[in-house]
């Protein structure tokens, strides 16, 4: 913690952002629209820090033909602006692919060119973001008894530098999760990296994967490695019968909708559970029904053919991995008859999800500022920032970890733009001073940690 004393501090930003991924590249163009609108009366002054060296979203998974799971209208302003400059629409112009795109008459883009445009918007506010810097601590800065300001470290290749803020947005994503006991190696992975470590087999004639998980990324994993070693047998394990279907219906949909949000997060806590229950299915463990269909009939053709390459082990659960430099052993315990079935492998891929990242492991002394729920979660309002104590004048906001509050669509793209809207709108609301100075950076090179 640190006193504010005149004349020693840094320039303050309205707002830092730790992480620059889809959710606050999509803030950084709110603001940039803003700031374009208002010029300098109410211009917002934001930094935003990416310890990734360039912009990457989920690049193990950009398998070539997997497709969106969500509309393109659902891109990072369009629900927000529909005249913004930043949309997909004017992405596909900028590249010559608009007509073709139309002729297409799908709604839901390849993951790669979708990718492409995130990377495309990012480049338009790279101005905002520093890549290849780690946030790596936040203190308080205190000024008559409350903290006033929040000072950001960042490490670089420069060393240490601190900023300073009125204003958090942590979009820090998500953690690849496997089960406990399970650790990633040399032939366990999980599916985040899996493009990244398949080429490690090139020139390698491997006989047999095995594939954990019953949602979308799973069946994605065992039908491209199907096609992508035609000579290994590729074994999927679950414990359903089979992939469940996604329900994408119309109705259902609505779940994802903007006020979706409002009736979520004043539900009572019984009803936010019940909402969670009824309409997980349109999001956790599913599959798309074509993928579905895709491996059924190919496991159909190759019974027929008697060259059986995909073997669906439901009903079933991994219990066991051991690797060994040559191979991984694999135990699958049927829930049924409790048979076991071991499996030597050339890689296990666990295709088991995602743990969002603690909001608060980067805020230390100021985390004990945060107020907690009944069951220790953190409270959130509605216009997505962490509720606090009175001597806290900064604010926290979040943008992922707030399904608790918010409901399904806390870490998905659906809702991305109208959110970041909201965080914005409340970011000017609370702002007591409409002209800060230019931020300029306090920089610390002989130290190696804050």
């Amino acid at each position: 913690m640190s006193q504010a004393r005149p004349g020693d501090a840094p320039a303050v930003h309205d707002l830092i952002g730790i992480g620059f991924g889809p959710s606050n590249v999509a803030m950084a163009i709110a603001i940039s629209e803003h700031n374009a609108r208002s010029g300098t009366q109410r211009a917002v002054t934001a930094q935003f820090f990416e310890q990734q060296p360039r912009f990457g979203w989920h690049r193990g998974m950009l398998i070539d033909d997997a497709t969106m799971q969500v509309s393109f209208l659902k891109d990072l302003v369009t629900l927000r602006n529909p005249s913004s400059e930043f949309s997909f629409l004017c992405y596909l112009k900028s590249k010559g692919r608009l007509i073709d795109f139309i002729n297409h008459k799908n709604l839901f883009p390849l993951r790669v060119e979708f990718h492409e445009y995130f990377e495309w918007a990012a480049a338009q506010v790279a101005g905002m973001v520093s890549y290849d810097h780690e946030v790596v601590g936040v203190t308080q800065v205190v000024r008559d008894g409350a903290v006033e300001f929040l000072d950001v470290t960042v490490r670089s290749g420069e060393g240490l530098t601190v900023h300073r803020a009125r204003n958090l947005v942590i979009g820090t994503g998500l953690r690849p999760r496997v089960p406990e006991g399970v650790e990633r190696g040399d032939r366990v992975w999980h599916n985040s990296e899996l493009l990244a470590r398949v080429g490690e087999l090139d020139g390698t004639s491997p006989s047999r994967f095995v594939v954990v998980g019953a949602g979308q990324s799973a069946a994605e994993n065992v039908a491209y490695l199907h096609r992508r070693f035609p000579s290994a047998e590729i074994c999927a394990v679950f414990s359903r019968y089979g992939y469940s279907p996604a329900d994408d219906s119309s109705f259902a949909n609505k779940i994802f909708d903007p006020d979706a949000v409002d009736e979520f997060y004043a539900a009572p806590e019984p009803v936010k559970r019940k909402l969670m229950d009824y309409h997980g299915n349109t999001n956790y463990s599913v599959v798309d029904i074509d993928l579905i269909d895709d491996l059924y009939r190919q496991m159909y053709q190759e019974k027929v053919l008697g060259t059986e390459r995909l073997r669906f082990l439901n009903v079933s659960r991994l219990t066991e991995v051991k690797e060994t430099p040559d191979k991984v052993r694999a135990t699958v315990k049927s829930l049924v008859t409790d048979e076991e079935t071991l499996l030597d492998a050339d890689v296990v891929v666990f295709a088991t999800g995602y743990s969002p990242a603690d909001p608060l492991g980067l805020l230390g002394q100021v985390g004990e500022h945060c107020l907690r729920d009944e069951e220790g979660r953190v409270r959130v309002e509605r216009d997505y920032r962490i509720a606090t104590g009175a001597g806290l004048d900064c604010g926290i906001y979040l943008q992922g970890g707030t399904e608790h509050t918010h409901g399904i669509t806390s870490a998905l793209l659906s809702n991305t733009a109208i959110r970041v809207g909201e965080i914005l709108d409340s970011v000017l609301d609370r702002s007591v001073k409409s002209a800060p100075d230019e931020a300029r950076p306090v920089t610390d090179r002989t130290s190696s940690r804050p």
